[in-house]
């Protein structure tokens, strides 16, 4: 997949969640399914892994080999990449992202601040992935709490699926 068609997936998958959160009742934004995330946990939990992300991708590419090795496989395609990342979720129906085992306090008040962080950590991830070179995307891995480690291209095109992971979960649930 191009930087062009990943920069547009990402854009698309958070937009669609924009769109849909807009029509989503104030009161489901701190009230959610028995023992589940409610809406703004689940918006905050994108915020974190954005976050984190972020931070991996300002590391010197020397660290990253340093730390994570260099590729050397095929890269996975945005269909391969879901499905393993399905695969392990239901091999693993309890897993939490360690970031977000610890959420702020989720208000009413706070919403609209929230969709904001969203919305700069998703701005940040397209600035910064736009300044890899192709070969570089390619090459350098991080690591995934998950799925293991995955290229730059690789955890930027989950990122896309991740958003509309939730945001499906979000629709059909709450």
């Amino acid at each position: 997949m191009t930087k062009k068609a990943i920069v547009e997936i990402v854009n698309d998958k958070h937009q669609e969640l924009y769109d849909w959160l807009k029509g989503h009742p104030d009161e489901l934004w701190v009230k959610g399914p028995q023992n589940k995330w409610n809406t703004g946990e689940h918006i905050v939990h994108l915020v974190q892994s954005g976050n984190a992300l972020n931070k991996g991708l300002m590391l010197p590419k020397f660290y990253l080999k340093y730390k994570f090795g260099t590729n050397n496989r095929e890269n996975r395609t945005y269909p391969q990449i879901v499905k393993k990342y399905q695969d392990k979720l239901a091999a693993n129906p309890n897993a939490v992202s360690p970031i977000s085992k610890e959420m702020p306090e989720i208000t009413l008040a706070n919403k609209e601040a929230f969709i904001l962080k969203l919305e700069k950590e998703k701005l940040k991830l397209i600035k910064k992935f736009q300044k890899f070179s192709d070969t570089d995307l390619d090459t350098y891995l991080l690591p995934h709490p998950l799925l293991g480690r995955m290229t730059i291209r690789e955890i930027v095109m989950w990122t896309a699926y991740h958003t509309e992971h939730h945001h499906n979960i979000l629709s059909t649930k709450y």
